[in-house]
């Protein structure tokens, strides 16, 4: 997990007065607000992010952790909970000027939330708790071809605000690259009082030195004699379940040729569909020829081949 610079969010440096990291919370929440913001969930992020900066850098206390101890060390010794813990944030929106429902924000403390008589700043009805979600991480889980074929389980570790957390997560057939596995309420805690977020694994899958991928089909490459492509063959593939199918190599196959075995590549994570196992195949040209071999070519070609 990347380092988390509050100075950096608020656009300010550690030589800032309080009054400047103030002034400059003040102009990113008036930009960033979901008043006006409404529906847009980027600028809520953001208005998050700039709100927990605002929270750490405008206590005495926390301000001086986070510097003698940096972004790691602090959030090993403030949760999200300690970081909103005293913080009236419906008092600061007020005094921004913000306010909703012809009536100001009325705010209570709940612990590291709040709640507001008029209209949330993230939207919430009125009378309502914020209900802002935390936010969502992204775990990229190495993979095996074979463990994308057959499903598995993993134990996992991943940081979550600057704690080590463990989980045993089941992998379903056909985890490829790009697919994603949503873990409800594993993500970071909501700084507000509401549901935390989602842990989402992320498959990557390992180099194999037989096959390779795209989407849910599976390419090998063979390499045949120039013999074998002019009389034609019989291939023994492997196959990602671990059986050996017999391919039938035509007389004449040309290189660069792709031959389909229909229903042997990754299974599709939805439904009981499966990918395709193609074999392209190429030909081996001997860069040398003993002189038995020179001679039988020289031969063939007098016959006009």
């Amino acid at each position: 997990m990347s380092e988390t610079d509050y100075y950096k969010i608020l656009g300010v440096n550690k030589k800032s007065s309080d009054s400047d990291i103030k002034k400059a919370y003040r102009k990113l929440a008036m930009k960033y607000h979901p008043d006006h913001t409404e529906g847009n969930k980027a600028a809520e992020e953001k208005f998050k992010q700039i709100s927990e900066a605002y929270a750490v850098l405008s206590d005495k206390e926390k301000r001086q952790q986070y510097d003698t101890f940096g972004s790691t060390g602090f959030h090993q010794r403030y949760s999200q909970e300690d970081i909103f813990k005293n913080f009236n944030f419906g008092d600061i929106l007020k005094e921004f000027g913000f306010s909703g429902g012809g009536g100001g924000c009325k705010s209570g403390k709940r612990g590291g939330g709040f709640s507001f008589g008029g209209r949330s700043p993230f939207g919430a009805g009125a009378g309502s708790q914020a209900q802002v979600k935390g936010s969502d991480l992204i775990y990229e889980l190495p993979l095996t071809l074979q463990e994308v074929a057959k499903g598995t389980s993993k134990t996992i570790t991943y940081q979550n605000q600057g704690r080590n957390e463990n989980i045993t997560v089941k992998i379903p057939k056909g985890m490829i690259n790009g697919k994603k596995l949503r873990l409800a309420g594993k993500g970071s805690p909501s700084p507000y009082g509401g549901p935390a977020g989602d842990l989402y694994i992320q498959a990557k899958i390992i180099a194999d030195p037989v096959f390779n991928n795209k989407g849910n089909d599976l390419y090998q490459l063979r390499e045949i004699r120039l013999t074998e492509a002019i009389l034609g063959t019989t291939l023994a593939v492997p196959t990602i379940e671990g059986k050996s199918l017999n391919l039938k190599v035509p007389p004449g196959t040309k290189p660069k040729t792709k031959m389909r075995l229909g229903g042997h590549g990754l299974p599709q994570i939805k439904g009981n569909a499966t990918g395709d196992l193609y074999v392209n195949i190429d030909i081996k040209i001997p860069k040398t020829l003993t002189p038995e071999q020179e001679d039988l070519i020289k031969k063939l070609a007098d016959t006009g081949l």
